[in-house]
């Protein structure tokens, strides 16, 4: 499989002023595979260590932060001399060992010509709980589940998507039902590389459902392994409370759902909790639009949804029968599913999405991103009903230069008003506006 994060490694890789390299991301989404691809592929050697796995290297780094007697105790660890010029050193689950995170500082100042990644399924929360970080010395990437185009090239469908990004609309339109039938597909399986891999070997969607579901537990494990024990019950409450709080009629975020009279100070803990360990997106409101789009929201009115649209398929108890119904995949639960798919897309090209909604008013656009110097609305249609009244309400009233529908009808203009097919959307998203 190929993974679009490879290129920016590349590019880390070429830099005169590189740093280590810190990689984030939820448990499963590829992190391992990826560095160890990259080594294999770009560097005579790869040193890799494990901090979950290795009490030797939690002893190595609490003797103190001297890069040479580290590099020998490393050399013994890895069976041969790391070689700064062709060896990649890897430092997984590093979030295990707070002292290796800040000898990356050391590595950074005192021997800058070692090539180092180091990556952790709980780095974000480990973060945020004291964890002495070596800011400014390290470079950072986030990676995320496949996304769209990721997934179709692990399916083989390069030729079909290489339509979508020439833009040459005889063949998407030739080729409609197989775009429709790719989309499906994604919606369903989702993006965890294993996932993926496993369906583009066998096509056994129980397969994927069973591995949804081993991802799903794995994820509750770490709750009892790593939360707070003051805030494992809040975290299991939000948790399992997000499909239906997106099914309401009104999906914003209700805490009086979880409990009769909550409020923000008894669980935004644990919703930290779980964006730190990047299970779930938060997106929040707001009331107007303005640059930059960020001082305009309202933090305390948000939505959540999940890191992955197959893990809210398997998370909402769809069944693979589903895909013997039409299209009636997206139109599930008020047709979240295509809305957690559109913020997938946008999340992975490190777009931050927010949603309009006017005060005491039942209008709704479904997220608002910026580009360029352009604030877009993008209202998410997954059923045969294409009337675009909360987007038109927000056109009239803000005459945005870009207004974005995206749905299952293919590439249309109006006067006012742009769709772009779903399967489109992620081109869209790397397209000039």
């Amino acid at each position: 499989m190929k993974r679009e994060a490879y290129q920016a490694l590349l590019k880390w890789k070429l830099q005169s002023e590189r740093k280590p390299l810190i990689i984030q991301g939820a448990r499963q989404v590829g992190k391992t595979w990826l560095m160890k691809s990259f080594g294999e592929n770009e560097f005579r050697q790869t040193a890799y260590f494990n901090f979950e796995s290795s009490k030797i290297l939690h002893q190595i780094f609490r003797q103190g932060y001297d890069v040479p007697t580290i590099l020998s105790s490393l050399n013994i660890l890895a069976g041969f001399k790391i070689d700064p010029s062709d060896t990649l050193i890897i430092f997984d689950e590093i979030q295990a060992c707070p002292e290796a995170i800040t000898a990356l500082k050391y590595f950074q100042e005192n021997s800058p010509e070692y090539f180092i990644f180091a990556a952790g399924s709980l780095l974000g929360v480990a973060i945020h709980q004291g964890v002495s970080f070596p800011v400014g010395k390290v470079d950072m990437l986030t990676l995320h589940p496949m996304n769209f185009a990721e997934f179709g090239e692990a399916l083989g469908k390069d030729q079909l998507l290489n339509a979508i990004a020439q833009q040459d609309h005889k063949l998407i339109e030739i080729f409609q039902d197989e775009f429709v039938t790719l989309l499906r597909q994604y919606l369903f399986v989702g993006g965890m590389p294993e996932v993926v891999k496993a369906y583009a070997k066998d096509g056994d969607y129980l397969q994927v459902q069973a591995m949804q579901h081993q991802i799903i537990n794995a994820y509750e494990n770490d709750f009892s392994k790593h939360a707070p024990l003051s805030q494992l019950p809040r975290i299991r409450m939000v948790w399992q409370s997000i499909v239906g709080q997106l099914a309401k009629e009104n999906s914003k975020f209700i805490y009086s759902i979880l409990r009769t009279g909550a409020r923000a100070k008894d669980f935004e803990l644990a919703i930290e909790w779980l964006k730190d360990a990047g299970l779930i997106q938060k997106v929040t409101r707001v009331s107007k639009p303005g640059l930059p789009i960020s001082a305009y929201a309202d933090w305390s009115d948000f939505k959540i949804y999940l890191n992955d649209v197959g893990l809210m398929t398997a998370m909402a108890g769809i069944t693979p029968q589903i895909l013997l119904i039409g299209n009636s995949l997206f139109t599930e639960f008020k047709g979240i599913l295509a809305e957690q798919f559109v913020l997938q897309q946008m999340i992975s090209r490190s777009i931050p999405a927010f949603y309009w909604a006017p005060e005491n008013a039942t209008s709704e656009v479904d997220f608002i991103i910026q580009r360029d110097h352009h604030i877009v609305p993008i209202e998410v249609k997954s059923s045969e009903n294409l009337r675009s009244r909360s987007l038109k309400l927000y056109a009239d009233r803000f005459a945005p230069t870009h207004c974005i529908r995206t749905s299952l009808s293919g590439y249309q203009t109006q006067s006012w008003m742009k769709n772009i097919p779903l399967y489109g959307f992620l081109n869209w998203l790397s397209s000039p506006l």
